[in-house]
Parts: C-alpha cells; structure tokens; sequence
C-alpha cells in the first residue's frame, strides 16, 4: 500500500484536467475501432475462433479519491459485432483506473452475463505496454459470476496485456482462464485486437467547464 495520510477522510486537491493526469492510460482515451478481432472460445466440439469489429469509447470522468487515495479514471463502453452482422457480439462497460501514489492500473468490467471482474497491475506514468491481473476468491481484485456461470463455465483468472504502439494505435490481448463442466483441463477463452482512433478524446466535465 501506499503512504496514506492518516486521516482516511482526506479530501486532497486532485486536480482538474484528468487526460493529464492519466500516466500510460492517456493514450487510450478517445473513440476506437478494431475490424479484425479475434476471439477463441469455448464450444462442445471444442475451441471456436471467429473474427470480430469492435468500437470503444473511453471517456475521461472527473478526478476522484477514496480519502486520501486519489484516482484518475476512463469510463468506457466497448461493443463487439461479427462481420456482415448488426446484432451485439459482446457487450461490456466498466473503468480504466490509474492511481499516480502507487503506480498501479485497475481495471474493471462488467458483462451482462452476470459477471464483473477488477484486475489490477503496475506500470511507470509513461509505460507503453502493462498487464493487469484477477483472481478468482480474491476480495481485492478479483472475479464475482452468477451460480450457472460459477458451476459450469467457472473463470479462475482474468489477464489483460495491453501495448501502445508508436503509430498511435493501441492494441491488447485477453486470456481468461475457465473451467468447464466436463472438461479435465482448463480452457484459455483468448481475445484480441488492434484498435484505431476515430475520435479524439473530451476532456472531462470538471476540465472544460
């Protein structure tokens, strides 16, 4: 942990712009495209791969702290679709977090499956690449599912990696690790993308007011 102030109802000056004060998240923020997604998932024949389109907005909201703990956060909405296809593919919201005090990344997700995950990871403010983390049982930074999910389809590790590149395009690579009901050993459902900007980021509310 960090060198906390002892009084945990701090209100510490966080600053206003927070696409500043977003360390190796800044480069995220805006609206993105992806046309060649992979995803490997799971199927009774066995392992499926199937291409797919992704658009991503990430959102800079306005600075925030647990007491004396300050984060800087992007909201985000991800959807996913197959080519040719207009119906939703994936579907997922949550917050990309950085937390300057200690150098850690967090990042939650929240799937309408009855899933929600936070991973955690440490990176420098300008690192161009990081991989975060959660494990199921965890109650810091961990994995929570439905009963069906939990018995049949039951996820014991998340793991995102995720690289800048020098072109301005960012790109990342999921492996959650499942155990599924009849199957000896565990299944790796992999996702991965390429994502292009379309949008420049907003500034967040308390910035451009």
């Amino acid at each position: 942990m960090a060198d906390y102030s002892d009084d945990i109802y701090a209100s510490p000056d966080c600053g206003t712009d927070t696409l500043a004060l977003l360390g190796p998240l800044a480069p995220m923020a805006g609206t993105w495209e992806g046309t060649h997604g992979v995803d490997i998932a799971p199927k009774a024949p066995g392992p499926r791969t199937k291409e797919f389109f992704e658009r991503i907005t990430l959102e800079p909201v306005d600075p925030g702290n647990n007491g004396p703990q300050v984060l800087y956060a992007l909201r985000y909405h991800t959807w996913m679709s197959l080519p040719g296809e207009k119906g939703t593919y994936h579907d997922q919201v949550g917050y990309w977090l950085w937390e300057p005090a200690t150098g850690t990344i967090m990042h939650s997700l929240t799937i309408p499956r009855g899933q929600t995950v936070l991973a955690v990871g440490k990176a420098a403010p300008d690192a161009r690449q990081f991989t975060l983390t959660a494990e199921r049982g965890a109650t810091d930074y961990g994995i929570c599912s439905n009963p069906f999910l939990e018995t049949h389809f039951r996820t014991e590790r998340f793991e995102i990696t995720v690289t800048i590149h020098d072109d301005g395009t960012w790109s990342y690579e999921e492996d959650t690790v499942m155990q599924i009901t009849g199957q000896s050993e565990p299944f790796h459902h992999r996702d991965s993308n390429r994502l292009t900007r379309v949008a420049g980021p907003v500034l967040n509310p308390l910035a451009a007011g």
